[in-house]
C-alpha cells in the first residue's frame, strides 16, 4: 500500500522544529533478532564504513524529530513512513524498557549488500564506503530487506515518485547525497546528519570507530553526563 504523505514542500530546517514540537507517535515494540550480519561465502571482506550512529536509548524521549529530519532530507517530506531510523515505543512498558532506538548499523558484513542480484547496495568509496542504494540499479526486489537480520529491518522497500513509482530500495546512509540536505556541505561520514543534528537531547550520536558487530551493545551507548544523573538518570 501506498503510504499517505504530504506533497513535497521544501521546508526549510527551522519550520521542520516548528512542526515537530507538535507531533507524538507511538508504536507497538517487538522482540528483537541479535544475530550478526554473514560474511560473504567467498570470505573476502567490504571495507568498513567512515562512520556509525551509536544511541542512548534511556536519555531519548520518543519525540520522534530524528524520524522527521530522516524523511525530509532524504524526502523533502514529513512523514515517518519514509524514516530510516525507527523509534519503537511500547505503551505498556515501563522505563527503561517503553522504547528503543532502531537504526542501521552499517554492518561489517553487510547481508544486504551480499544479498543484492544488481550490485544497487555497495559501499559507498565516494561516501566514506557508507552503505548505500542505488537507485538506477535497484528493481525493488526486496533481497536486501529479507536479508537483514535485525528487527525491525533496517531498510524499506517504497514507491519512489522520481522513477514513476517504481519500488525502490531506501536505507540509513548517513544523509550521503540527501537531496534535501540543509547545509552545503551535506551528510555522510564527513558532513552532518539530521538525526544527530535535530535530537533535542543529544540521544543520537556519530562515531568514526567501529561498534561491537555481536548483539546490540555497541549500538546502544550512555550518552549522558553529569547534568543527566542530577536528573536522576543513571550513570550506566
Amino acid at each position: 500500500m501506498k503510504p499517505n504523505v504530504p506533497e513535497k514542500n521544501g521546508l526549510s530546517r527551522r519550520t521542520f522544529l516548528k512542526y515537530t514540537g507538535t507531533i507524538v507517535f507511538a508504536m507497538g515494540s517487538s522482540g528483537y533478532m541479535l544475530d550478526e550480519c554473514r560474511a560473504k561465502e567467498d570470505g573476502s571482506k567490504i571495507a568498513v564504513s567512515d562512520g556509525y550512529l551509536v544511541v542512548d536509548i534511556e536519555k531519548c524521549q520518543g519525540c520522534i524529530s530524528c524520524m522527521l529530519a530522516c524523511s525530509l532530507v532524504h524526502e523533502g517530506v514529513l512523514s515517518p513512513s519514509f524514516s530510516r531510523i525507527q523509534i519503537l515505543q511500547d505503551s505498556f512498558g515501563k522505563f527503561p524498557d517503553d522504547l528503543t532506538i532502531e537504526q542501521c548499523r552499517q554492518c561489517e558484513t553487510p547481508a544486504c549488500v551480499e544479498a543484492c542480484p544488481e550490485n544497487a547496495l555497495t559501499a559507498n568509496a565516494e561516501f566514506g564506503h557508507v552503505r548505500m542504494v542505488d537507485k538506477e540499479k535497484c528493481t525493488g526486489c526486496g533481497s536486501c530487506f529479507n536479508a537483514c537480520p535485525y528487527t525491525p529491518t533496517r531498510l524499506l522497500v517504497m514507491e519512489d515518485e522520481t522513477f514513476n513509482r517504481e519500488s525502490k530500495s531506501i536505507k540509513c546512509d548517513l544523509c550521503a547525497n540527501a537531496p534535501h540536505h540543509w547545509d552545503e556541505k551535506g551528510g555522510g561520514p564527513d558532513g552532518k546528519q539530521a538525526c544527530v543534528e535535530v535530537c533535542p537531547v543529544g540521544a543520537i550520536a556519530f562515531t568514526r570507530k567501529l561498534p561491537v558487530q555481536e548483539g546490540k551493545s555497541g549500538y546502544k551507548v550512555n550518552l549522558r553526563d553529569e547534568n543527566w544523573v542530577r536528573l536522576g538518570y543513571r550513570k550506566s
